[in-house]
């Protein structure tokens, strides 16, 4: 199998970009091409490589190949960057799948030494899914709970978010006068995530032995919902590197002092041996040492 550069770049980019007009305009090329391209690329491999719906789609055979076309790209770069050494920098892009949590606290300041060689492709994904994204060949690296590795991929234990369950002072008393019984937590509004978010329900029912379903308000957004449960809309699960922000002080108490919860944190990427990922990985690592705790 003769596989062109050109071929897995384009791609690369209708995966990327989403449509190959899109796709064309990323690659300076016109639309023709990129589909002439791929139609070349499927008859090399003799596979049906991309669903042509809005946006495009890897087919499983897809994500094999484009799990080549982005390791490609990646040593492309690197070898520019090598050969270039004392000429205008040349950058990769790096995809990577980060939790919205650890997205809003610890890793873009993990990542942003790095941003003048390396541009990043961050994609917000819940943590028990970013390795999905791996196996599809979308991203290159993820931070996950998944412990086991990915096909291909190198994993390694980062450290655990600690997380409690926090309310607005001024609702503790209203809400939860007695503390946190079954029956105040059963009718105190609670503030979720997204509907995949287990942490608030997990507190519930390890409190409580049963599976309570109290007035609930979703909010995705790590920013939002620390100012929703500051607000007072609800209570809920925030992390220990929200809550040492000084200007929180009073304005949050605990549901019940000293009841934790920890999510563990895994960095699985590709088995590569490219040096702006190995500079990534060293820089995750490094600020997971800092800001992440021992699971207890």
């Amino acid at each position: 199998m003769d596989l062109d550069l050109g071929q897995l770049r384009a791609l690369s980019a209708a995966v990327a970009e989403g449509t190959l007009e899109a796709a064309a305009r990323a690659l300076h090329v016109t639309p023709s091409a990129v589909s002439q391209r791929l139609r070349a690329l499927e008859v090399a491999t003799g596979r049906v490589l991309l669903v042509r719906s809005k946006p495009v789609r890897p087919t499983a055979s897809g994500r094999a190949v484009l799990r080549l076309a982005r390791q490609v790209e990646l040593l492309a770069a690197d070898t520019l960057a090598e050969l270039d050494a004392d000429g205008p920098a040349a950058v990769a892009t790096l995809p990577i799948a980060v939790n919205a949590d650890s997205l809003g606290t610890w890793v873009l300041p993990a990542l942003a030494p790095l941003a003048d060689g390396t541009c990043f492709d961050l994609h917000r994904a819940d943590e028990r899914r970013t390795a999905e994204l791996l196996r599809a060949g979308t991203v290159v690296a993820a931070i996950t709970t998944d412990p086991e590795p990915v096909a291909g991929c190198s994993v390694t234990r980062l450290g655990a978010m600690r997380y409690r369950p926090v309310v607005a002072a001024r609702r503790h008393a209203q809400w939860l006068p007695d503390g946190p019984t079954a029956e105040a937590l059963a009718r105190a509004p609670v503030v979720v995530f997204d509907r995949e978010d287990p942490l608030q329900h997990g507190y519930l029912e390890q409190r409580t032995g049963a599976a309570l379903q109290p007035p609930t308000h979703h909010v995705p957004s790590t920013a939002d919902f620390l100012a929703a449960v500051r607000l007072g809309l609800g209570w809920g699960m925030l992390p220990d590197l929200q809550l040492a922000d000084p200007s929180l002080a009073g304005s949050l108490v605990e549901v019940e002092p000293g009841a934790t919860s920890d999510v563990v944190l895994h960095w699985q990427q590709w088995k590569l041996r490219s040096a702006s990922l190995d500079r990534v990985a060293a820089a995750i690592a490094d600020a997971a040492h800092r800001h992440l705790v021992a699971p207890a």
